[in-house]
């Protein structure tokens, strides 16, 4: 208890001093470089971390960081040393970052951990075979090897202490060294976690004892007060592979553990408990005859007793015998502990003293099976104190005792406290099978309980319904408010859904912002089953839109909730996620809070955009894209430029226009490889026109996608392009959209920056209908603003637009900045912008899109 509490106070200061830290990250976090070289403190203790043969670090942790590192763009930097190194390495800041840590007080002064732990594991003792330890008693002037400067180190000299047990510890600078000086005898014993001790002890021909201690969750560590920005991103995977069965976390696990075995009882154990079923039945008998026998018997057979109760008493188990009335006769050493009472007021008890009334029941019920029946039972126990503050699990063995004529006259029990491995199983399930923000069961535990409800609908002939709930614009939640309120939200959210369920139901959270809701049971008939599931729906809809009291400020949240039926028709599992997930993105577009049933129709529409997709995959490769070009003029109406515009020429459909594909494009990543060929292309026709002298003045407009502009390589691509090309940089003007500037701002600038310097120009497209500010244009090296065509196609008789195209031109004019209308189409419309201080235009009335012509 004393370890609980003292490990439950670390908890909170190292979780008030990551928030701090999360704080910092959140100050600094637009001023981080793009590129980061994490150096990473290395020592040998496999599985959970070594040096790999790649100069990576490997094993669980090793493993884990490298899968982090490559989403998250780090170089890792192994740095190999010392367990006592690695610390002081880490302390002095030579090294970013130490894996393998666990969580005491003192380090929390030293060091930061992140949040969620990254591995459970336990320490354990290991012995030459020739050296006979099976409990702490038997530690008592045994030289034991810990690694020097552990956890392990310090706990097992207080254990030590607390049993009054005197042993030298023998620090040693790597596990390997204190192993090998077990193996050779030059010391009794060697401490160290189950994952290394588990996987070399074999190596070393080394025996594991039966003595566990130290229970941890480990972490990985930075100096103090640095590097926040990585403890935050490992919290974040941490947090979203340890939600997700297939993640990279389970995959690591899998890799390099197998299943935790089964509980055995050690042989030590049924050697014990045969010698105590021996030894107390010549007790009883010679009982008897120590009455007639002389005094010198007697010491003998006290002399017996002695090391009986030496041998019992030095077992780290519960041992006891129970009379034919199930009071205690007889118990050791640690059933006296665990009772806080001496044997004395043990004996003639029965366990309604020790236990509460439903433990003492299921007890009684199991021992008279022992008692009337003779059986020899094997169980775990799960056993809560009279108070009802303390419950533990135990896996017990009880065998009869006979009489020599074959009558039982008592048991003998032997029991292992197995709570620890209990809670560990309880911690991992909970982690496989439940979403540890909101406590619901996740998308794994979802997928097989509706295949269980397929199954049995099938059966049963009862409809269903699969409701996906997706929560309206969270991520503007998350951006404006942070992440700590999104979460609470979520959790709000989970509740309320929760009253809408029933006891059959199963509702699981899938992902960031969305939940599903599993009806079971609905009326055979579809129609009926319909409104029954509308019902809910609609109840859900009102719960969820009822006001949210976050950070004592009230917020008002929607959702869209897709509904796909089953249990008319057979259906898969798969096939109906996609169905609500078809209706749910429906239902979306159709306006917050609304609701939507599947219908073929939807299907209809996915499958055309897949066919649509399947072509994009091929169009590149065929060179069925070809850029169209419109013209840019000046007030004077002189041309200066073209704005290159993509087109599909598809081989059936005929000339697909951009809007029709340039979002699949974007959904898919195609959008990559078609910005490098519509650079390349317009690269090519600058270096054409430039030996034209009527057009070598010319620029070419080129509109670059967010996703396009954030890749690593984009400076280097154009670069490449203009070279290839022989195109002169300050005749390409790349356009960018605003939604650019939402997120990775510095980024962005040093890009364009980069790109300026080679001489190419920027506009801002579409200006006036996005996120940008006044403080953000100042900073961007911009060249030109382009009027939303938008607010140019209805100013003439709309006073509110004429008001925004008017402000745009005087802010281009205050910056310096060239202004473009596009969209134009009358010469009224010239005019008027003219009069306003717009001097340049691209539109119909100029001229339509075209492809050159040779």
């Amino acid at each position: 208890m004393a370890f609980l509490k003292s490990l439950s106070r670390a908890w909170r200061l190292r979780a008030l001093r990551y928030l701090l830290a999360l704080c910092a990250l959140g100050l600094g976090a637009a001023s981080l470089a793009q590129a980061r070289e994490v150096r990473v403190g290395v020592y040998q203790n496999e599985p959970k971390i070594f040096m790999g043969a790649d100069g990576q670090p490997g094993g669980i942790l090793g493993d884990l960081l490298v899968a982090m590192a490559r989403l998250e763009g780090w170089t890792l930097t192994s740095v190999p040393c010392e367990w006592p190194a690695c610390l002081d390495a880490l302390q002095a800041g030579n090294i970013d970052l130490m894996p393998d840590i666990a969580s005491t007080e003192e380090r929390l002064k030293l060091f930061d951990l992140h949040q969620i732990p990254s591995l459970f594991s336990w320490s354990q003792l290991y012995k030459h075979s020739s050296v006979p330890i099976s409990s702490m008693l038997d530690l008592k002037g045994r030289r034991v090897a810990v690694l020097a400067v552990s956890v392990q180190q310090s706990y097992l000299q207080n254990l030590l202490s607390s049993f009054g047990v005197r042993a030298e510890l023998v620090p040693f600078q790597s596990l390997e060294e204190a192993f090998e000086k077990t193996a050779s005898q030059q010391v009794d014993a060697v401490a160290t976690n189950r994952f290394f001790g588990d996987r070399r002890a074999a190596t070393y021909q080394l025996d594991a004892t039966p003595i566990f201690f130290n229970p941890a969750q480990l972490f990985y560590a930075t100096a103090k007060g640095s590097n926040a920005d990585l403890l935050a991103a490992i919290d974040k995977h941490l947090g979203q592979w340890q939600s997700q069965s297939d993640s990279e976390y389970f995959k690591v696990l899998k890799r390099w553990m197998e299943v935790p075995p089964r509980f055995v009882v050690p042989t030590y154990l049924w050697w014990s408990l045969g010698a105590l079923a021996l030894l107390l039945a010549l007790a009883l008998a010679g009982g008897a005859l120590l009455r007639r026998q002389v005094a010198e018997k007697i010491r003998h057979l006290r002399a017996s007793e002695d090391r009986l109760a030496t041998i019992l008493n030095s077992v780290d188990a519960f041992i006891y015998i129970k009379d034919a009335a199930l009071r205690y006769q007889y118990a050791n050493r640690k059933v006296c502990e665990l009772f806080a009472r001496p044997l004395a007021e043990v004996q003639g008890c029965t366990d309604s003293d020790f236990f509460d009334a439903t433990t003492a029941q299921r007890l009684r019920a199991n021992d008279l099976r022992v008692i009337d029946n003779g059986e020899r039972l094997e169980a775990e126990e799960t056993n809560r104190s009279l108070d009802g503050t303390r419950e533990q699990t135990y896996l017990s063995i009880k065998l009869p005792l006979r009489q020599p004529d074959g009558r039982i006259y008592a048991l003998c029990g032997i029991s292992a406290d197995i709570s620890e491995r209990k809670r560990s199983e309880e911690a991992i399930y909970q982690l496989a099978f439940y979403d540890p923000l909101t406590l619901l069961p996740n998308r794994r535990f979802l997928m097989e309980r509706l295949q269980q409800i397929l199954k049995a609908t099938g059966r049963e002939h009862h409809c269903g319904a699969l409701l996906f709930i997706d929560v309206d614009n969270f991520k503007d939640l998350n951006d404006t408010l942070g992440h700590a309120i999104g979460d609470e939200l979520l959790r709000q959210m989970a509740v309320r859904l929760g009253a809408c369920t029933r006891a059959g139901d199963t509702l699981a959270r899938q992902g960031s912002d969305e939940f599903v809701l599993l009806l079971c049971d609905l009326s055979p008939e579809l129609d009926a089953a319909l409104e029954q599931a509308q019902h809910v729906a609609q109840k859900i809809l009102q719960q969820i839109a009822e006001p949210y009291l976050l950070e004592n400020q009230n917020y008002q949240s929607t959702a869209s909730i897709g509904i796909a039926m089953f249990g008319d028709a057979p259906t898969s599992r798969d096939e109906l996620f996609k169905q609500a997930d078809l209706a749910m993105y429906r239902a979306k577009a159709e306006g917050r809070n609304t609701l939507c049933f599947f219908n073929p129709a939807m299907q209809a529409q996915v499958s055309a955009r897949t066919a649509l997709e399947a072509d994009l995959h091929q169009a590149l490769t065929r060179a069925e894209f070809v850029l169209y070009y419109q013209p840019q003029v000046d007030a004077a109406g002189q041309q200066f430029g073209v704005e290159a515009l993509v087109r599909w020429q598809h081989p059936q459909r005929g000339l697909v226009p951009p809007l029709e594909f340039i979002a699949v494009a974007e959904s898919t990543g195609l959008i990559l490889p078609l910005g490098r060929w519509i650079l390349m292309t317009a690269c090519r026709q600058l270096a054409t026109w430039a030996t034209n002298p009527a057009q070598s003045q010319w620029c070419i407009a080129v509109n670059v996608s967010a996703r396009q502009f954030r890749q690593s390589d984009f400076v280097q691509t154009v670069q490449q392009a203009l070279l290839q090309a022989g195109a002169n940089p300050q005749r390409l003007e790349l356009e960018l959209t605003e939604s650019l500037l939402v997120d990775d701002v510095e980024g962005v600038i040093a890009r364009m920056s980069a790109l300026k310097a080679l001489g190419v120009r920027f506009s801002l497209d579409d200006f006036g209908t996005g996120y940008s500010s006044l403080s953000m244009l100042k900073r961007l090296p911009l060249d030109q603003l382009k009027i939303d065509q938008s607010f140019v196609h209805d100013f003439l008789g709309n006073a509110q637009d004429a008001n925004i195209v008017k402000s745009i031109v005087t802010l281009g004019a205050s910056l310096n900045l060239q202004v473009i209308a596009e969209g134009v189409e009358t010469v009224a419309q010239r005019d008027a912008l003219l009069e306003l201080g717009c001097t340049h235009f691209q539109g119909y009335f100029f001229g339509r899109p075209a492809p050159v012509t040779v």
